[in-house]
């Protein structure tokens, strides 16, 4: 019989649910796992075992009960430590932060709590979300970043010490982390999941989302988190979110049906071959499971595009740290100060200006997005990169941020040095259960997520 702690999201709260795993047994086994890889893997920022361990208690008495508070009852999770979490310190990464204890959850993680989920403690950041790396390592090669920013929450999942976790993209921090560690993370759509209490880092591209194991485990914590919050205006005017996992068990017709599009361009640039020959299987696959897969031509601003996604940026990242940063710059890592310094020099009609383009950018993506239903790239340039003090490029994923469209990142096979590679899926605004559509029609096509790592 697998071990707790092995079980996908899915599995796991399945099993509770049949009164067949009491979320104390669950919780113990995690504990154990944490005990005997994270000295290696170093994903946590802190972990809160006692409270966990309390929890669970309270929701097995609740079993026994029989009363299951929400479809995440008794499953551990991992918080990336820029989520404020009532009682807990959220130091985002940085020496600035340290010692910051939130009074209140942010909305994500208390909706995470009202569908049952357990803190088990905060996951490794990058600084304030951007390029100073943590100190989280990938599971698969220690020697290799996990990515970024999200390092800690992909390296906990890959390595077995959590069945979920939070995280969040402004450039490529929940598909590339997700692609270098072998696991799924969705990028929703803008507006879809609340920003209230998560530490901004470019407001108008901040994408709080979850990673977990299993395309279907990602759609159950998209349906606990997602959904209109008065506290952040852009969640008011997006529609209410649909039952994604409920939907993927009831239409299991694969891909049949599904238009999917090759871009003319841009994405394979700068690609490692062995990555690239393992997009074009994965592309052959999406063949096999029904979808219809076509070459698609980009807006012809859209390299202006990522000219204006950097300044946009820029502009934001110093606006947010302005006052802290004159106050104590030198407590600012390199690669985020000398962003901050980049932004201080953005005249005020530049960052305007790049707005307009983003515009344009997204009109031209939604033409694009009539023709097909969802967009295949690679997640990153190739696996992930030796070495930590870089967390790998973005550059493949920031177009899905910059126009705030969902996109994923499922694994798609690994490298002959055992490293995972990743498929990005991406696809038209709140319509995220294509995307989960597709990308769950390749998973169990291929089962690439099933490996565990060597620790």
């Amino acid at each position: 019989m697998r071990e707790p702690w092995d079980l996908s999201l899915s599995e796991a709260a399945s099993l509770i649910a049949a009164g067949r795993l009491s979320p104390v047994d669950l919780i113990e086994s995690t504990r154990g796992r944490i005990e005997r890889v994270e000295p290696r893997v170093q994903a946590w920022a802190r972990v809160r075992a006692e409270d966990a361990g309390r929890e669970a208690r309270r929701l097995a008495q609740l079993q026994r009960m029989g009363t299951i508070v929400g479809p995440l009852h008794g499953i551990p999770f991992g918080v990336k430590d820029i989520f404020n979490t009532a009682g807990i310190e959220t130091a985002c990464g940085s020496r600035i932060m340290a010692g910051v204890v939130p009074p209140a959850d942010s909305t994500a993680v208390a909706r995470l709590r009202a569908s049952g989920a357990i803190i088990v403690g905060k996951t490794h950041t990058t600084e304030f979300a951007w390029a100073d790396p943590s100190p989280a390592r990938n599971p698969w090669a220690l020697d290799h970043t996990p990515g970024g920013s999200s390092s800690g929450s992909g390296a906990a999942l890959a390595a077995r010490m959590c069945q979920g976790a939070l995280g969040s993209q402004t450039s490529g921090s929940i598909v590339r982390p997700s692609a270098f560690c072998g696991v799924v993370g969705l990028k929703p759509t803008f507006g879809r999941v609340s920003r209230h209490g998560v530490h901004p880092l470019a407001w108008t591209l901040d994408h709080p989302g979850p990673m977990a194991r299993t395309v279907r485990d990602v759609a159950l914590i998209l349906e606990a988190i997602a959904g209109p919050d008065a506290h952040d205006p852009a969640t008011l005017s997006a529609p209410a979110p649909p039952r994604y996992a409920a939907f993927l068990d009831e239409h299991d017709e694969g891909g049949k049906g599904l238009r999917v599009g090759i871009p003319d361009r841009y994405f394979t640039d700068g690609v490692d071959p062995e990555a690239e020959e393992l997009y074009r299987t994965a592309l052959r696959v999406l063949e096999t499971v029904g979808c219809a897969v076509r070459e698609i031509r980009l807006p012809p601003e859209f390299e202006a595009g990522m000219e204006a996604h950097e300044v946009i940026v820029n502009a934001e990242v110093a606006a947010v740290h302005l006052d802290r940063y004159r106050a104590r710059p030198d407590d600012y890592g390199s690669k985020l100060r000398a962003t901050i310094e980049t932004g201080l020099q953005i005249p005020a009609p530049t960052y305007v200006r790049a707005q307009q383009v983003r515009t344009v950018v997204i009109r031209g993506l939604r033409a694009v997005l009539r023709e097909v239903d969802a967009i295949a790239t690679p997640a990153a340039l190739g696996p992930a990169p030796e070495g930590l003090a870089s967390t790998g490029s973005p550059v493949l994923n920031r177009p899905f941020s910059f126009t705030g469209f969902p996109s994923l990142s499922v694994p798609c096979g690994f490298t002959e040095t055992g490293l995972p590679v990743g498929l990005q899926l991406a696809g038209r605004p709140f319509d995220e259960m294509t995307v989960l559509r597709a990308a769950a029609a390749y998973e169990s096509a291929t089962g690439w997520g099933r490996r565990v790592p060597p620790l």
